[in-house]
């Protein structure tokens, strides 16, 4: 009986320290914050500033039908690392902005031309826009995605020049801004849609949830400035 009273307790313990949208203290010693509470939208707006029309789901964010192109939340971030779960439907096509600057969209364009996409697809190839790729731009090494209705992991770095991707644990994909010296052109000589240098992005944004037209689910929404 001693021996399982401690035992029942570390559990217990462990069991707090992994509840959703919360932080561990170890995670706080870190320097990480709480972007997401699981009870409230107050942080995530429209891109122009209006409430979501949809409510908040088993403790999770869902863009889809909130009224916009995407939610965004409040603050505006440099470099920092963000570390979110996310749960796709079948068919899914949604993503992750990242350094969205600035919230108007240019004429003919929508707002996500302002940021950079991490992709989040139902698919299971390793293209340009499956989940994973710097949208358009960067294929990631593999698609790493578990099956629609499963949770995902996911780690975006946002270091100065250099974007990385982890996903459920493995880098998948590594972007140096740097490298993305003209408009419509990979550093291989590729051509993708975008009509600007991405050296020259904008290094501070928002993080923005994207809505492409099918449900996907956010939470434990985390962020660490890198200083």
């Amino acid at each position: 009986m001693k021996l399982l009273v401690p035992g029942f307790v570390l559990l217990a313990a462990l069991s707090l320290a992994a509840a959703d949208n919360t932080l561990t203290p170890e995670e706080k010693q870190a320097g990480w914050i709480l972007l997401f509470d699981g009870k409230s939208l107050d942080p995530w707006t429209l891109p122009d500033g209006k409430p979501s029309r949809r409510p908040i789901e088993d403790s999770a964010i869902n863009p889809h039908n909130a009224g916009g192109y995407m939610l965004v939340h409040k603050q505006m971030w440099q470099d920092f690392e963000l570390s979110l779960d996310f749960k796709i439907s079948p068919r899914c096509n949604s993503g992750i902005f990242v350094r969205t600057f600035p919230l108007v969209a240019r004429p003919g364009k929508d707002v996500g031309f302002n940021g950079i996409e991490v992709a989040i697809d139902d698919t299971t190839t390793s293209g340009y826009h499956d989940t994973g790729a710097i949208y358009d731009l960067v294929k990631p090494a593999r698609n790493a995605m578990k099956p629609a209705g499963e949770w995902n992991q996911i780690r975006i770095t946002c270091n100065r020049n250099l974007i990385l991707v982890k996903l459920n644990g493995e880098e998948v994909t590594r972007m140096d801004l740097e490298e993305w010296l003209e408009p419509h052109l990979r550093p291989d000589g590729t051509r993708h849609k975008f009509d600007f240098a991405l050296e020259a992005h904008a290094r501070k944004g928002y993080i923005g949830l994207q809505d492409h037209g099918a449900d996907c689910w956010f939470k434990n929404i985390k962020l660490r400035p890198i200083r």
